[in-house]
């Protein structure tokens, strides 16, 4: 079965890459999970999208990931707006999508939101937090921003 892959998977390709699995792996893993799709004639024109967004997301090499640690250090202003009590704890969760959409308003730099490590539990309620975000095996940023009600 020959697939296209959307997300990154173990042992098998990152995304874009088009790869030859066994009917049941396809069907019964990939496909429903929204790992990859059936590689047709307008999929294989999809790839070029996936790699492009891919690379905006990436970070190259070492030199730049300095670079975004450096962007994200001077980085001030990152605010996270979510619905709150009165009392400010949360209701729900800050995820770290809400961090990378909230970096991208304050000016920073794009970042994959599966580089941002947020503890479990970290953030229970208004005020200010600080997460780490790994660019690179030998560099790692933080993020400092605030939680504030909307």
């Amino acid at each position: 079965m020959k697939l296209i892959l959307t997300a990154a998977v173990e042992n098998l390709g990152e995304p874009g890459d088009i790869v030859e699995v066994k009917g049941g792996y396809g069907r019964n893993l990939l496909l429903p999970r929204g790992l990859a799709i059936p590689a047709t004639r307008g999929a294989e024109k999809q790839i070029e999208d996936i790699k492009r967004a891919q690379e905006q997301r990436s970070v190259r090499d070492l030199e730049h990931a300095k670079e975004l640690r450096d962007q994200l250090d001077q980085l001030k202003g990152v605010t996270v707006k979510v619905r709150t009590s009165d009392k400010g704890k949360l209701f729900g969760s800050v995820k770290t999508g809400d961090i990378v959409d909230a970096v991208q308003a304050a000016g920073g730099p794009a970042l994959d939101k599966r580089r941002v490590v947020l503890p479990k539990g970290l953030v229970t309620s208004t005020g200010g937090y600080q997460v780490k975000v790994n660019l690179h095996d030998e560099v790692e940023g933080k993020i400092n921003f605030e939680v504030v009600g909307a």
